[in-house]
């Protein structure tokens, strides 16, 4: 059975503390404004957060990725939004970059988003490709010495910030021997003339989180903003989302905890018919499902991270990633729904958490690949051949 170490318990407690001081007592606020608290973002940064994984070099710990997960999970466990703002700006904007860059493109921009300074974001998603990513629209051709690019993406987080420095993003760059579309991965940054982040969506839940769609026009960059080798974007992002799901199960895994601990509390405090409700089994019983829930996910968020750790084979790891992601978030998504229930009608009225975890689970099930899709993966894993 996979153990934290006493170094990793160690730092849950100092990110606790960091949450439970700097987050938790301003989050049901920046909620109800669709606020993005940048200042709290740069003390996450200050305290190390989006340097955990990265070397030395760049400013950041060198750490392993199980650190990571632990600071995901803590930070979510009082809110999501700035639970995934975390979990976005290193595993879809550092990661890329560290990965498949370039010294010079290391230098210029691991520094600052390493220190959480500046945030990155990638572009993927597009309006008609959602899990079939390989079918982006968008499109980039060399002109001159630059790419030109064209075209849009959708729901992309850290990308509109007024502390967003760049973004990276996927297009058709030409067409393959065998008739598939070329796709390569392009580093944009702010600012860039015809590339333009959208207002902010109005979204169900995450609304401290910073979440655009991207347009663009006649959008030139230097031909040396290629990132990686051409035509090997596909599986740029398809690595980089194996990384995101174990993430994404963390921020899942901190949502549980929470739900937890609040339906905990609640069921010894609440008093109906002269005792308190937790002495009810159609209580206590759903509780205990919360428990079970909790330590399952976090079993499985773990084990995978210990998995990269370890160097494990690029198989072993998608499946546990997969396994992890499906598992934690649809978890999540039930978690709400009892620590809503356990709350009655109190669970309805926005002066309590409970209602703000509701809200925001949902996209948990579909974000870095949906349950859906997890469970195709799952089975490819197996050996089934499905489509």
């Amino acid at each position: 059975m996979f153990e934290l170490s006493a170094e990793h318990q160690e730092f849950r407690r100092s990110v606790r503390d960091f949450a439970e001081a700097e987050i938790a007592p301003y989050a049901a606020e920046w909620d109800r404004k669709h606020y993005f608290p940048v200042e709290v973002v740069q003390k996450m940064g200050r305290l190390g957060l989006f340097g955990l994984t990265a070397p030395e070099e760049y400013g950041g710990a060198g750490g392993d990725f199980t650190s990571l997960c632990v600071a995901i999970e803590e930070i979510s466990r009082v809110d999501q939004s700035m639970g995934i703002t975390l979990e976005a700006a290193v595993g879809l904007g550092i990661n890329p970059i560290l990965t498949f860059g370039t010294d010079e493109q290391k230098a210029a921009w691991l520094p600052d988003l390493v220190a959480g300074t500046k945030l990155a974001g990638f572009g993927l998603t597009e309006p008609e490709s959602g899990s079939d990513a390989g079918a982006t629209k968008t499109r980039a051709v060399v002109d001159n010495g630059e790419w030109v690019i064209d075209g849009s993406k959708q729901f992309i987080t850290n990308s509109g910030s007024s502390i967003t420095s760049v973004v990276t993003v996927t297009a058709r760059t030409g067409e393959r021997a065998d008739g598939k579309p070329e796709i390569s991965t392009i580093i944009v940054p702010s600012g860039t003339p015809g590339f333009t982040a959208e207002a902010a969506y109005d979204k169900l839940g995450w609304h401290a989180s910073d979440t655009h769609p991207l347009s663009f026009v006649n959008c030139r960059v230097p031909e040396a903003n290629l990132l990686g080798e051409r035509g090997k974007g596909f599986a740029q992002f398809l690595a980089t989302l194996d990384d995101g799901r174990v993430a994404i199960a963390a921020v899942a895994l901190g949502c549980i905890r929470a739900c937890l601990e609040m339906s905990v509390q609640y069921a010894g405090e609440r008093q109906t018919f002269g005792v308190p409700i937790g002495r009810k089994q159609g209580v206590a019983f759903q509780i205990a499902d919360l428990k079970v829930m909790a330590d399952a996910a976090s079993l499985l968020v773990y084990r995978a991270a210990a998995l990269k750790d370890a160097g494990a084979s690029m198989a072993d790891f998608k499946q546990a990633a997969s396994v992890a992601k499906l598992y934690a978030t649809e978890s999540a998504v039930t978690a709400t729904r009892i620590a809503t229930q356990v709350f009655g009608g109190y669970g309805f009225m926005e002066e309590y958490p409970v209602t703000r975890f509701y809200r925001d689970a949902k996209i948990l099930e579909i974000g870095e690949g949906t349950s859906e899709v997890q469970r195709m993966l799952i089975a490819r894993s197996l050996g089934l051949p499905v489509e």
